[in-house]
């Protein structure tokens, strides 16, 4: 079962910067994110979503090279490339995965203007916690919502407060 983790900070670059501290915990292999999506509120009150990785451009690239090659088959590869970026890039815009969009603009509309709030799915469990809570330590923020137990919770909010 994946751990959801959603912690609020009072400006609206802090949670990019511990999103990045999160990427380098996970390529160190003591993290296993699923998704960690920034959601930031500007000061005229618009709800903005920052998802690590774009879907469409991933589906576009991947249409492009399969429309390519059906298209070496029919002799136009060009028109295959074309149709098959087209076709990749909507469906990964329309394709969702990880933390359920809605829910993050939902969250995200209750914030104060001028504020970020990180949203972070982990896979399965951490194999290093302590080493985690510790690099994560004194980066600010509240939890806002998790799945945690309280005691985890108690833990993790500790650390953030440093």
């Amino acid at each position: 079962m994946s751990t959801l983790v959603v912690v609020g900070y009072d400006d609206i670059y802090k949670a990019e910067e511990v999103r990045l501290q999160l990427w380098k915990l996970q390529r160190d292999y003591l993290l296993d994110l699923e998704d960690a999506v920034v959601v930031v509120k500007d000061e005229k009150g618009k709800v903005k979503l920052h998802q690590a990785f774009s879907l469409a451009s991933n589906g576009a690239v991947s249409g492009g090279f399969w429309g390519g090659l059906i298209g070496l088959l029919f002799l136009n590869p060009l028109l295959g490339m074309v149709v098959g970026a087209s076709a990749g890039a909507v469906s990964g815009a329309l394709s969702d995965f990880g933390i359920d969009d809605n829910f993050m603009r939902e969250l995200g509309a209750t914030m104060t203007p001028g504020t970020s709030s990180l949203f972070v799915l982990i896979r399965n469990q951490t194999p290093a916690p302590d080493k985690v809570l510790e690099e994560l330590k004194g980066t600010g923020g509240n939890i806002l919502k998790t799945n945690l137990s309280n005691e985890d919770e108690a833990k993790v909010q500790a650390a953030l407060n440093g």
